[in-house]
């Protein structure tokens, strides 16, 4: 096991927990290689408070939207998404209501990073992604995707199972055709990733209560 994959895992402490403080009690996590030790160490989730089940890719990585359509069975018609790899605090009733009142079918959060923590590929303004895309840059770009939305199915009804897909590639149409909301969050991501991701959440670890 690398230390990667050990800081992965020990961040899901504390990003399950702070889902708990946030209300959410069903969790489904959607997992690929080396995922059996994900469900090891975490379990059914009771320790957290939480009911966490498991979606399995398979012999085939099938991407991250691929993964999501793979497990629809499993979730509610709408439902959040979260990253794996990275502790990330918001305001999950405050989204809520955002995407209510939006009457879109998803939700993405942003951050104004400027080219500070990883590439900016947002235009966002008024509670609205203007657009998402990562592989067409811009200047206008000030914004980042957060790591948190909140979807209903329906945006998967174009992808194909069992197929390698990329959530990328809807959000970036959804933004395309006035379909994606947008929600700021004010405080950093601290991902774990890579080395300096580590560091830099264990940084934040010590001078707050998390």
């Amino acid at each position: 096991m690398t230390t990667t994959h050990l800081s992965i895992v020990a961040n899901g402490d504390y990003q399950l927990r702070l889902l708990h403080r946030q209300g959410l009690r069903n969790i489904v996590m959607c997992v690929g290689h080396l995922g059996e030790m994900i469900q090891d160490y975490v379990g059914d989730g009771a320790r957290y408070g939480l009911n966490v089940r498991y979606v399995f890719d398979g012999d085939t990585l099938l991407g991250t939207a691929g993964s999501l359509k793979n497990a629809l069975p499993a979730l509610a018609d709408t439902f959040f998404i979260i990253y794996g790899d990275a502790y990330l605090r918001c305001d999950y009733h405050a989204l809520h209501q955002t995407f209510i009142t939006s009457q879109k079918p998803a939700i993405m959060t942003v951050y104004r990073n400027a080219g500070q923590w990883d590439t900016s590929n947002v235009i966002y303004a008024d509670n609205r992604v203007i657009l998402y895309d990562k592989r067409n840059l811009s200047p206008q770009m000030a914004y980042i995707d957060y790591g948190i939305a909140l979807v209903h199915q329906k945006i998967f009804d174009a992808v194909p199972l069992g197929v390698a897909s990329d959530l990328a590639t809807i959000y970036r149409d959804l933004s395309k055709n006035n379909l994606l909301a947008g929600y700021e969050v004010y405080e950093p991501f601290y991902e774990v990733g890579t080395s300096d991701g580590i560091q830099r959440f264990e940084a934040f670890l010590k001078t707050q209560a998390t």
